[in-house]
């Protein structure tokens, strides 16, 4: 009996796929079940006009993914990030980030579409933006310290001297106030 399936079967075959299956098979659990239809002649020339116009909208679809994977070409991100002193990040950078930085160059581009490990340390990184499952841009991030860490100075060799008058004369405006 000849089949053509509506999703993913493993073992069997994939989503618009005609495959031949034993009659059991096919009556008593794909076709009740709604992961296939009989294979008739008119189902075969739907599915050939659905794959079809698919095409052209798959077509569409990475020709519009390659525009904007066109502007994202040449462009470098540079992220000022808060560095503790041992060179590690408070928090992390992670594709929102990246989201958040294209969008400030005037680039709308979703988070869940970036791929990239979360960064903790200073420097030079790279992100993937998937448009499309064949049109994909890799994109340099920089990472730098915002705030550069100081070197911890060390304490004066003498600490300042206070006057016993000095001080017995804050401790007399103190008690009359």
């Amino acid at each position: 009996m000849e089949v053509i399936l509506k999703e993913d079967i493993i073992g069997l075959g994939y989503k618009n796929d005609i495959v031949n299956v034993k009659n059991g098979y096919g009556r008593n659990y794909l076709i009740p079940t709604g992961k296939a239809v009989i294979a008739s002649a008119s189902a075969k020339k739907v599915l050939a006009e659905n794959l079809k116009q698919q095409a052209h909208k798959l077509a569409a679809q990475k020709a519009a993914a390659e525009e904007k994977a066109a502007k994202l070409e040449g462009v470098a991100l540079t992220i000022a990030a808060k560095v503790s002193a041992t060179g590690q990040l408070y928090g992390s950078v992670n594709a929102g980030t990246v989201a958040e930085e294209l969008a400030k160059q005037g680039i709308e581009v979703d988070r869940k579409i970036i791929t990239m490990r979360d960064i903790k340390t200073v420097g030079d990184f790279e992100a993937t933006v998937h448009y499309h499952k064949e049109v994909e841009v890799k994109v340099p991030v920089k990472v730098v310290a915002e705030n550069q860490p100081a070197p911890v100075e060390e304490a004066p060799a003498e600490a300042p001297v206070v006057e016993e008058e000095d001080f017995e004369e804050e401790i007399e405006e103190a008690t009359e106030a």
